[in-house]
């Protein structure tokens, strides 16, 4: 689906900023991917290629096949502002793409209650956001990125103002959303049990630039727990990918 070879990305002329070198990076049709690594090593950088919001200055970056060269078909990006529109209530707020993208919002609207029911919101069709908690934004947030189908889900750091009891709850909400839907999704996060728990794969990023220094296959069972972060094997993952941040340096004891 998915195929970057040695993606370079550099703002300025040849002496400016530097945000990925070399990246090189396959992803299949469906699989859960996340992106972890310090502050600012291109994490956020490369979704927005993959967004066809920036254009890489080198390398190849490709869509079945195709070169990124804009937004592509059945795209849903989810950011850490949920963006809804408060003068909107939750329902209406799920239903945007459909309205703005010409599509009517009448036959989006059974869909748009199903997402909202599957995270437990199906109560709150008819409230605005300003009644809400922020993990139940983000929910709605997360229903209005999944209404039209998307082929391919990017999420910048959705979950990083939640608190940890909010985030661990929205996390198995997605998981369980994704295992029904089964869209590619490409994660970005700075919470390593984050990213082991939610994935398929996770990608690790050096400092900038950017690079892949390790990309590890999850190999967990399908239906994800919140208990099954405290066995061996969940924190075999965590330890080895914390492991990678010490040898970079940017863990110590």
């Amino acid at each position: 689906m998915i195929a970057a070879s040695d993606v370079v990305k550099r703002y300025g002329d040849a002496d400016g900023v530097t945000a990925l070198q070399g990246v090189s990076l396959d992803i299949a049709e469906g699989e859960f991917i996340s992106l972890v690594g310090p502050s600012g090593c291109g994490k956020s950088t490369f979704l927005r290629c993959l967004a066809g919001l920036e254009a890489p200055t080198g390398g190849r970056l490709q869509l079945d096949g195709a070169p990124i060269d804009g937004p592509p078909e059945r795209l849903g990006m989810a950011f850490q502002r949920d963006a809804l529109l408060e003068w909107f209530d939750v329902l209406e707020n799920v239903l945007l793409p459909a309205d703005f993208g010409g599509y009517g919002k009448k036959k989006y609207e059974e869909r748009a209650r199903q997402l909202l029911q599957m995270v437990g919101l199906d109560g709150f069709a008819r409230a605005y956001p300003r009644a809400l908690s922020g993990g139940m934004r983000q929910r709605v947030a997360i229903c209005r990125s999944l209404l039209l189908d998307p082929r391919l889900l990017l999420m910048d750091e959705p979950f990083g103002a939640l608190d940890a009891l909010t985030r661990d709850q929205i996390n198995v909400d997605l998981h369980r959303l994704w295992t029904k839907h089964r869209m590619t999704v490409v994660f970005v996060t700075h919470s390593i049990t984050e990213a082991v728990f939610l994935s398929t794969r996770v990608v690790v990023f050096t400092p900038r630039p950017g690079r892949v220094v390790a990309d590890i296959g999850i190999d967990l069972p399908a239906e994800r727990k919140l208990a099954m972060r405290e066995t061996p094997e969940f924190g075999a993952y965590t330890s080895r990918i914390r492991a990678l941040f010490e040898q970079m340096g940017l863990i110590h004891d």
